[in-house]
């Protein structure tokens, strides 16, 4: 079984999400060619190698045409029959439609309102959706079948948004992280995002505070706007093949020892854990994991504040690390608080 693991040590956004898939090998051209299937407004994605503090990471920032003016404010019903009529396979659809559905329940809830009547604010805008799709459109192509995270830094302090001046975590990203484990963090920054919560409560399969027995394959860090103080602001991903069947299955034979390989190969699929998760995120994803009482979570200002990247025109092509000189984001100053 092929796992993923995110390892959210600075908090997670949906741009760095994206850019770090694609680090750990989800592929490019995929995600650039399918994401074009979005036809709300024109837009351009652009991708540069940086440094965050001694790390080498992928940063992913999606442009809305200067020619065309940008809108911030979309139903989510509008956004669901985007996705539905788009041409996405159904397992793109279904974690898209998960993480979107997430974000529209905390909405619903915050304001009070049925969900079908949700009006997102920033997270409406084009860069919040072609960061959640690109999410979707990055697992499949990696061919994860089981997702893991660990405990997930919220931040701290206050964020201005749409509505004005709001404690971190935003009330959105708090009611989607009911029931979730979160770390403590002394940072006053919003470091987990809407989007990030979203991503979180929508398509992870299990919490585990390090990283899950498993072969490691590919290894990819996406890296947020601003610049933390002693620690880099990127979110590091972790895709490899699940080993914790074989581990049973070597611990319960272990006299057997020349014959470990053997035996655990014959048997690794009686011990995949994927048996009892199904075969795509979205059956899981659908039974809320476990924490049914997010399906109440309503969503307070979903905006993929992910976006607070600076839009940087060094597209992918460049691979000449960028100094971490980029200006710190303000939280939250711009549609989305990218950290």
């Amino acid at each position: 079984m092929r796992i993923l693991y995110l390892d959210c040590f600075s908090g997670l956004s949906g741009d760095m999400m994206v850019a770090a898939l694609v680090d750990a090998g989800a592929d490019r051209l995929y995600l650039e060619e399918e994401l074009q299937r979005i036809r709300l407004e024109p837009f351009t994605l652009e991708w540069k190698r940086v440094i965050k503090r001694g790390i080498s990471s992928l940063k992913f920032d999606v442009v809305p045409d200067p020619g065309h003016p940008p809108v911030h404010h979309r139903h989510y019903s509008e956004i669901v029959a985007m996705l539905t009529q788009a041409g996405f396979n159904e397992r793109v659809s279904s974690l898209s439609l998960a993480m979107f559905e997430k974000i529209g329940l905390a909405e619903s809830k915050i304001h009070g309102i049925p969900l079908e009547t949700v009006h997102f604010h920033e997270v409406g805008a084009i860069d919040s959706i072609v960061d959640i799709v690109g999410i979707a459109l990055a697992i499949d192509s990696l061919q994860v079948d089981q997702i893991y995270s660990s405990p997930v830094p919220l931040g701290s302090g206050t964020i201005r948004i749409d509505h004005g001046v709001y404690p971190v975590p935003a009330p959105a990203t708090l009611e989607m992280m009911r029931g979730l484990p979160v770390a403590s963090t002394k940072l006053r920054y919003e470091l987990t995002t809407p989007t990030g919560a979203g991503v979180v409560s929508g398509i992870v399969d299990e919490f585990c505070d390090g990283i899950p027995p498993m072969i490691v394959e590919a290894i990819g860090y996406g890296a947020g706007t601003r610049d933390l103080p002693e620690q880099p602001n990127v979110l590091r991903v972790i895709v490899g093949t699940d080993t914790s069947g074989l581990t049973q299955h070597a611990h319960t034979h272990s006299h057997a020892h020349t014959h470990s390989h053997e035996h655990e190969h014959a048997h690794s699929h009686d011990h995949d854990p994927v048996h009892h998760h199904g075969h795509s995120h979205v059956h899981d994803h659908s039974r809320d994991h476990g924490h049914s009482q997010d399906h109440d979570h309503g969503h307070g200002h979903m905006q993929d504040h992910n976006r607070d990247h600076g839009q940087s025109h060094v597209h992918d092509h460049s691979h000449e690390p960028v100094q971490e000189s980029e200006p710190p984001n303000e939280l939250e100053q711009s549609p989305k608080h990218n950290h």
